[in-house]
């Protein structure tokens, strides 16, 4: 630290507010993320009921949730099968592990699409009925069909979040048959404050090439 200047001989403070300006801030823990398991997938998707209904409204092939997820429980145990004679029993589980984790994080991208374009609908129709009520505005040229092309979107969107969810689901059960164990999202080790600290500097001189 260098000599007071006139300004901080006058306030004695003013040192200690320095001090307290150039000390490094403590580094922030990594905020925890939700795990994504298939039980907040199933939350998110459409129902059975849900889809039916969606596929009778809009007219939509019906997902054919258990074929879909017999399917995908026989592919991965064959995929295991085949791979059984080279790959020992705890590399085939963390093999397992990935893929499993591939088809719920799937599956739960396609059930928040769907959410999103959901509300997306509702506010479309929701201001169209709005400026139907107006009797003073004109009605938006159009706007009937792109409100009714974002409830056939988000109805198209609901059954492919339902028949991701059935992979899902269908792999999960493989996982479960081929191991012995529940599957369970993969989750990282903590990282200590340090190292986040360390980690963020590595990527911000990384980002300056």
């Amino acid at each position: 630290m260098g000599p007071a200047t006139p300004r901080e001989l006058r306030d004695p403070n003013m040192s200690a507010k320095n001090a307290q300006k150039s000390a490094p801030k403590p580094a922030r823990a990594p905020e925890a993320r939700q795990a994504i398991t298939l039980e907040l997938v199933i939350r998110l998707a459409p129902s059975a009921v849900q889809a039916e209904k969606i596929a009778s409204a809009y007219t939509f092939d019906p997902v054919d949730y258990d074929g879909i997820r017999e399917a995908t429980e026989e592919q991965i145990g064959l995929s295991a099968q085949a791979l059984q004679p080279t790959v020992n029993e705890t590399a085939m589980r963390i093999h397992l592990q990935r893929v499993v984790g591939a088809f719920v994080g799937s599956a739960h991208g396609g059930a928040t699409f769907y959410g999103s374009k959901v509300t997306q609908a509702r506010d479309l129709t929701a201001k169209l009925a709005n400026e139907d009520r107006d009797e003073d505005r004109d009605g938006v040229y159009g706007f009937d069909t792109k409100a009714a092309r974002a409830r056939a979107f988000a109805a198209q969107a609901g059954l492919t979040a339902y028949a991701l969810l059935a992979a899902a689901e269908g792999a999960v059960h493989a996982y479960a048959a081929i191991t012995g164990d529940e599957w369970k999202p993969y989750e990282g080790p903590s990282v200590p404050a340090g190292n986040v600290s360390r980690q963020a500097a590595a990527a911000e001189l990384d980002a300056l090439g």
